[in-house]
């Protein structure tokens, strides 16, 4: 394994950068799928109903505001100290104040993805192959930059470099004040592969992506130079389809561990300086994990919730009510867990034992991005363009 220079916690100084491989083409499977079958019928599963409960806690709707429907992309707004960045489909981008509109423009053509943003910045990505980039304090265009590519997932805005990723897996970096490439990362993957929204993490001056085949690779984030690549779940079976094992989900940085799961594979936690492996398991997952300093929590790929252990792995519990409800990745809140489902309800767990602490519905329509941390709340975003701020009484 390679080691990873500067950034990352205590990563040590790299020992030898790994090759950028030249991508080749891949055929796509959709993700979240509820099957790899591809002659499977294509109509939703029939949601179960969702079992009664004594509220411990209570979900509360601090403010509400609106952005244009998502039209079944993940679209998921992005958190800058108070201030929530949120894109619709349709081009339309708002900044949020304490729940109050500061700014709202409208990108020339639709959008494919949702917003990145810092401070100083916002990017989005059209479905044209173009990242624009708007000033973060009053919405007005600082630049586009065409990469004739599809971009799934929200850009990764820093103060020197936007990170994009395209839906081949390719990471781009751009230049933050001008939009000029600086640099790319491409490495060879399977010729078949879940479609992910899923980004990147970026910590210091390192990159962190899941990448098909199992893979977890890290970048210099100033030149994409590979770092390190770990391997969280090897490809097996006889059939492409048995053999897709993909990370589609963001990996999760801890103080000196990185850990990441992996569809028809494994779950894992892994040195951030070595890659060698902490421990791992058998499960599989689509949409990702979160972690807190005692315990990792992932949703799997029958939308059952689990807190792991986070030294050993060892199971602490596992809730299993969600079924065929397409939950999303969960999120860590205080003492309790988060995820979010395909009918439009949040729901709460007791990070102790699993158990529901809280429900509620925000509208009829999906929410397929995971909930994100707004101060002591939340921000969700929902497929209809809905945008709340929820807190925990």
């Amino acid at each position: 394994m390679n080691a990873v220079t500067g950034g990352f916690r205590s990563w040590p100084r790299v020992a030898a950068a790994l090759a950028g491989l030249l991508l080749g083409g891949c055929s796509w499977l959709p993700a979240p799928p509820t099957t790899l079958n591809p002659f499977a019928s294509s109509a939703s599963p029939k949601v179960p109903p969702l079992e009664e409960f004594t509220p411990s806690a209570t979900l509360k709707v601090d403010w509400h505001g609106e952005v244009g429907a998502s039209e079944g992309l993940g679209f998921q707004p992005a958190v800058v100290g108070s201030s929530v960045f949120a894109a619709g489909r349709d081009g339309t981008v708002v900044r949020f104040d304490d729940g109050r509109p500061a700014w709202k423009v409208r990108a020339e053509g639709k959008l494919s993805a949702g917003v990145g943003a810092n401070a100083r910045l916002a990017a989005v990505a059209t479905d044209k192959g173009a990242v624009i980039a708007v000033d973060a304090a009053n919405g007005q265009v600082k630049w586009t930059a065409p990469i004739n590519a599809e971009v799934l997932a929200p850009p990764a805005v820093t103060d020197a470099i936007v990170v994009v990723r395209t839906s081949d897996h390719r990471l781009l970096g751009l230049d933050s004040a001008t939009g000029k490439q600086k640099w790319i990362y491409q490495r060879a993957n399977p010729p078949l592969a879940l479609r992910s929204f899923a980004g990147v993490v970026v910590d210091g001056n390192v990159v962190v992506a899941g990448y098909p085949g199992g893979k977890v690779v890290a970048v210099n984030l100033n030149n994409g130079v590979a770092l390190m690549e770990v391997t969280v779940a090897s490809p097996k079976g006889a059939t492409e389809l048995e053999r897709v094992a993909d990370v589609t989900g963001l990996p999760v940085l801890g103080r000196q561990e990185i850990c990441a799961v992996a569809y028809q594979g494994r779950v894992g936690c892994f040195e951030a300086g070595s890659g060698n492996t902490l421990w791992s398991r058998e499960l599989s997952s689509t949409v990702g994990m979160d972690r807190d300093s005692r315990q990792v929590y992932l949703t799997d790929d029958k939308d059952g919730v689990h807190a792991l252990d986070g030294s050993t792995g060892a199971s602490a519990w596992k809730q299993a009510k969600f079924s065929q409800r397409g939950v999303t990745r969960p999120m860590v809140l205080g003492g309790f867990v988060v995820v979010a489902d395909r009918e439009g309800y949040v729901h709460l767990l007791q990070k102790e034992d699993g158990s529901l602490a809280a429900r509620l519905r925000l509208e009829r329509s999906a929410v397929v991005a995971a909930p994100r941390a707004l101060g002591p709340g939340m921000v969700v975003q929902t497929q209809a363009g809905g945008i709340y701020a929820l807190s925990v009484q």
